[in-house]
């Protein structure tokens, strides 16, 4: 699966590129936790098919949720097949311990593939806590079931996380701290712990959860770092020649270009040499030639910093 969406007239639609056998009108099918009939196919322009060959994207309209991209698709004998495999790889996930944030429960309840949250509230008084659990009760929607399956007058402790982790639920507080001995934990357990001062943000950011409408939150990670040691010109503009001195540099990466400690330059790595190769990344301790989206004035002492962001949760 490549991509994935829920369309409000035709359901769950998943896009895949058959990698193996051909894929036909009626075929059962299983993709990650999902699973149904073939009902259509569309090709890229929105053609019905009623077959796809090996290396055909395809839009396959007939599973029961939305399955996430990047799970595995495959036809298999019968329905109960099929729902044993996804209802198998569902229990695999929840095993593993796929992190839960608003974030990432806002998605699924947006793509169908939840209908439950479950929410710790912890408050410095009883009738904070009391207010936000009136109010969090109050805003179940249709087919999403809001349950709060813990309040308490405290801190955040490890057995609120301890909860949180076996319920799959996130902790919400008000005026109140999380010991570090909790944070630790949940730390490890990828358990969300939001903090508010606000009763109404606190409120705003669970609503928008339960209606799916929440904006993910991306983390920045640093992939690595390169220097410019000299500048060369090329068809087009300059490249600088570096040294990575950390990490890895990969092409199309997200980068920035630092000059004395300030950035000058974000967009992407455009261009990735070793010698007279492009290559698809350089590695540390690597000599290579990088080219920056539009950005041809490097100088000497440059630093490239590649990076990529990810989706919390």
């Amino acid at each position: 699966i490549v991509e994935s969406e829920k369309d409000t007239n035709r359901g769950p639609l998943a896009t895949a590129i058959i990698q193996k056998g051909t894929l036909r009108i009626g075929d059962i099918i299983v993709a990650g936790g999902s699973y149904g009939k073939v009902k259509a196919m569309f090709d890229d322009k929105g053609k019905r098919l009623t077959e796809a060959p090996p290396s055909t994207p395809v839009v396959v309209m007939g599973l029961n949720t939305v399955p996430r991209p990047g799970d595995p698709f495959a036809v298999v004998g019968d329905e109960k097949e099929s729902r044993d495999a996804a209802e198998q790889t569902a229990r695999e996930e929840n095993e593993a311990g796929r992190a839960v944030t608003l974030e990432a429960v806002s998605g699924d309840i947006a793509a169908g593939r939840t209908k439950d949250l479950n929410v710790i509230i912890k408050g410095d008084t009883n009738g904070s806590v009391e207010a936000i659990r009136q109010s969090l009760e109050r805003m179940g929607e249709v087919d999403v079931r809001l349950n709060v399956i813990h309040t308490g007058v405290s801190n955040v402790t490890e057995s609120d996380v301890m909860l949180a982790t076996a319920s799959r639920a996130i902790i919400v507080g008000f005026h109140v701290k999380t010991d570090t001995g909790a944070r630790l934990v949940a730390e490890r357990e990828r358990v969300d712990i939001r903090h508010y001062q606000i009763i109404y943000e606190l409120i705003e950011d669970v609503e928008k959860a339960v209606k799916g409408l929440m904006a993910p939150v991306f983390l920045e990670i640093i992939d690595g770092h390169a220097e410019a040691r000299a500048v060369f010109r090329v068809r087009g503009g300059r490249i600088a020649g570096c040294m990575v001195t950390d990490g890895i540099v990969r092409r199309n990466s997200l980068a920035r270009v630092m000059r004395g400690g300030e950035m000058i330059h974000e967009s992407r790595v455009s261009s990735l040499r070793r010698f007279t190769e492009d290559v698809r990344e350089v590695a540390n301790g690597l000599e290579c030639g990088i080219g920056v989206e539009k950005f041809d004035t490097f100088k000497e002492g440059d630093i490239i910093e590649a990076f990529h962001t990810e989706q919390r949760g």
